[in-house]
């Protein structure tokens, strides 16, 4: 259910702007529209250096005897928090001196009296969390801790302060880059989350109703989590580490004090259940951050579901035929321009099968940018073959 989750930033001022759900942030591309799994690389250009991951792996502590101590959690922690900043985001809101709350007027459609009051100016608040990424001061943090704010504060574990600039953002995974003016930052370690699993320790570290640096500790709950109906190709980390409003956009850490996620929600109404953006997503659209200020997604731009028996038999089609339906075919999208209607039956995708979406899904990854896909389909009941050129997706960020 969509309003399950709320992301885990902090908000407070006479007027809330109300922060978005992770549902929203991370599903509103994906909701009926089909955009592959994987990011396009754009064409090189002359940007900052790639973000990179160290191997996950530390040496062991030996202790004076000999023997290999644990990891101390404080010892990580220590470490790990010179790399977290602190985010104060303020955006000024205009009010209506008659509003009643709900976007009307006290006289708004009525023929009232009109009076020249001037409207009434409030500021919206809100904190969270972010991570070092580049010694020259770029930032990772999540998108709706930052929002649409027109002012970003970034406080570092040192107590300087100093104004944010936002480098690009990315409403399918909530991710954004913030630029900060600062030199020979201490940078985090970025461990891959491939070779994370359920039972791993997890370290939180944020700001948890602007408590800045709080560190909390659990486990990997769970690998691959999709916490609604439309986010389903953004595969979060479960984590029962504690997260509060304020975290968003700290990071979760493994035993090696590797970053292995960007925490981006908490649940509304559960204890001890957070969810992480796994380093392995994060970096590639990082990067493309980096390069370009946004992000490259191959797109076709349909939905559709498997042909079960009893749709067959409701579109009056052989029960041996093997497909996927379209449901929906979005405006302007290569879909539309190549032609392809809703209830046309996808049988095959470059002449291989498609008998599932999923099928039909993991063909169409293997695709960049610009290639050219022939399908073949059923259209009350003649076969045809139709092309269209892979689009590239651009994100309401």
């Amino acid at each position: 259910m969509l309003m399950l989750f709320n992301t885990a930033r902090g908000n407070s001022a006479k007027v809330q702007t109300g922060s978005l759900l992770l549902g929203v942030v991370i599903g509103a591309a994906l909701v009926g529209s089909f955009t592959f799994g994987r990011i396009s690389a754009l064409k090189d250009s002359q940007g900052p250096t790639p973000l990179k991951m160290e191997a996950n792996s530390a040496a062991p502590l030996i202790n004076s005897d000999g023997t290999i101590r644990p990891p101390s959690i404080g010892d990580i922690a220590e470490a790990a928090s010179k790399s977290v900043v602190n985010i104060d985001t303020m955006k000024v809101v205009q009010i209506s001196p008659f509003s009643l709350g709900f976007g009307d007027s006290l006289f708004g459609g009525f023929g009232g009296p009109s009076f020249n009051f001037q409207p009434q100016i409030s500021q919206s608040r809100g904190v969270g969390s972010g991570v070092i990424i580049k010694a020259d001061g770029y930032i990772l943090t999540n998108r709706h801790v930052i929002g649409d704010a027109d002012e970003i504060k970034v406080t570092l574990s040192d107590k300087r302060v100093f104004d944010g600039k936002v480098v690009g953002r990315d409403a399918i995974t909530d991710l954004a880059l913030v630029k900060i003016n600062a030199q020979n930052l201490p940078v985090a370690k970025i461990g891959s989350s491939k070779f994370v699993r359920p039972g791993d320790w997890a370290i939180a570290i944020g700001s948890p109703l602007g408590f800045d640096h709080s560190v909390t500790l659990g486990i990997v709950s769970a690998l691959d989590r999709s916490i609604d109906e439309v986010s389903q190709q953004a595969k979060l980390i479960q984590t029962d580490a504690a997260i509060n409003p304020g975290n968003s956009g700290g990071p979760l850490l493994n035993i090696n004090g590797q970053v292995i996620g960007i925490i981006t929600a908490i649940s509304r109404q559960g204890q001890n259940i957070g969810f992480a953006i796994p380093s392995d997503l994060f970096q590639e659209v990082t990067n493309q951050l980096l390069a370009h200020g946004r992000v490259s997604r191959p797109y076709i731009g349909l939905h559709m579901q498997d042909l079960t028996t009893p749709l067959a038999a409701e579109l009056g089609v052989d029960d041996k035929v093997k497909g996927v339906v379209v449901d929906k075919v979005y405006e302007d999208s290569p879909a539309a321009a190549s032609g392809i209607a809703v209830g046309d039956i996808i049988t095959k995708l470059d002449n291989q099968p498609t008998a599932t979406a999923k099928e039909l899904g993991a063909i169409a990854r293997g695709h960049k940018i610009g290639d050219s896909i022939a399908l073949s389909i059923l259209r009350q009941g003649q076969p045809s073959t139709l092309h269209l050129t892979v689009g590239d997706y651009q994100a309401d960020n």
